[in-house]
């Protein structure tokens, strides 16, 4: 490599920093990849040795025929770094307690199925209430208002909310079961 491109390494000439990426950086992978026997791993340590290759420019010798051992210095420093951050983590996973048995949740997916199915009926159940009914459940049951808001807020009587509320949850019963009986409908495949 002549004394100009070291000169613009230094620098910070992005060109130069391009042509020596082109020129070494499969001999850095070949390199990572003996050393880790691992592809993947290896890609890494090539981006991470060219990424500190970058931060450490300026402390590239200007004179010298390759920046070859340079490189493959940093290929060195970052390899030694990620096998010690490996060993800390098969470190920090060795001390974590063992577990006997993974968890068997598939008693709490039937349950959140049944919910939707639930969820669904009472949902159809609902929308075939009459309005003035939907408007009472909603706001005493799911809201949480009682029945003096809930008057106020529909503008009616308090006696009318508790008669409308009433009559809304012995419907809805009636019209959930009858949903739940049903056999869900297949939805279409367009």
């Amino acid at each position: 490599m002549d004394l100009p491109l070291r000169a613009r390494l230094r620098a910070g000439d992005a060109d130069a920093f391009g042509r020596l990426f082109d020129e070494h950086a499969a001999t850095v992978y070949r390199h990572a990849v003996r050393v880790t026997a691992d592809r993947a791993g290896a890609e890494d340590v090539v981006s991470l040795t060219f990424h500190e290759a970058w931060r450490l420019r300026a402390r590239l010798r200007p004179d010298g025929d390759s920046v070859l051992p340079w490189l493959l210095g940093i290929a060195t420093n970052v390899l030694r770094n990620t096998r010690r951050a490996a060993r800390r983590h098969q470190a920090a996973l060795a001390r974590l307690p063992v577990r006997d048995s993974v968890p068997d949740f598939s008693d709490e997916v039937v349950d959140r199925l049944r919910d939707a199915e639930h969820l669904r009926a009472a949902a159809a159940a609902l929308a075939q209430l009459r309005r003035t009914e939907r408007e009472v459940f909603t706001l005493c049951v799911w809201t949480g208002l009682d029945y003096a808001a809930a008057a106020e807020a529909l503008g009616v009587p308090v006696g009318t909310v508790r008669s409308r509320l009433s009559r809304a949850r012995a419907r809805l019963r009636t019209l959930a079961e009858a949903e739940l009986r049903r056999p869900p409908l297949k939805e279409k495949i367009r």
